[in-house]
């Protein structure tokens, strides 16, 4: 099903339409560029151990909304792929190591969280601050889940949620908030409000 069946088209769609001709380059573009957003976001840190502090949440949510949720979850998988194969693309370089320790779970969250919330954008959630806050909430939600469940594995529970979780919830609260304002500001801006 596409965000066009669903009456909803994505901020990408709608700001660069899918034809049929570039059906291809639009996708190869847009998620090259989404995946240099999320290498940037990466970089733009505060550092912790083991997990540092980004703006990969960000920039997963809204690539998710913006892009729908399979051009969305196919962008961060990209750029997951660039990382495993060894492209410093993470937070501290590059390699599969990133994906066995203890940022593998929040690095596997920002993709699944991208589907997501993409997949409620195409359903008109990215048009309003109460809904779209609410897909970005539960992208978040799914970030922490998998990146606290991975840490657990690895650490045990007590060590994921002091080290994985509490020192990053207000810096992720704020995030969700920016991430939120983002979406609907933008449709008020293209004029395509529903």
């Amino acid at each position: 099903m596409t965000a066009m069946t669903t009456g909803y088209p994505t901020l990408s769609a709608v700001l660069w339409p899918d034809r049929e001709a570039s059906r291809l380059l639009r996708a190869a573009v847009l998620v090259v560029v989404g995946s240099l957003l999320m290498t940037l976001s990466a970089k733009v840190q505060v550092p912790f151990w083991p997990v540092p502090m980004t703006m990969q949440t960000f920039a997963s949510l809204v690539i998710g909304m913006a892009y729908g949720w399979r051009l969305g979850a196919a962008t961060v998988l990209f750029y997951l792929l660039q990382g495993s194969i060894g492209l410093p693309v993470f937070a501290w370089g590059g390699g599969f190591g990133y994906l066995a320790g203890p940022t593998g779970g929040y690095l596997i969250g920002f993709m699944v969280a991208a589907g997501l919330v993409g997949w409620l954008a195409e359903r008109g959630w990215d048009r309003r601050p109460l809904t779209t806050l609410a897909a970005m909430l539960l992208g978040m939600g799914v970030i922490y889940l998998l990146g606290v469940g991975w840490f657990t594995y690895l650490a045990g529970l007590e060590t994921a949620i002091a080290k994985g979780a509490v020192p990053f919830l207000a810096a992720d609260a704020f995030k969700v908030v920016l991430a939120a304002a983002v979406l609907p500001i933008t449709w008020k801006l293209v004029g395509k409000r529903a």
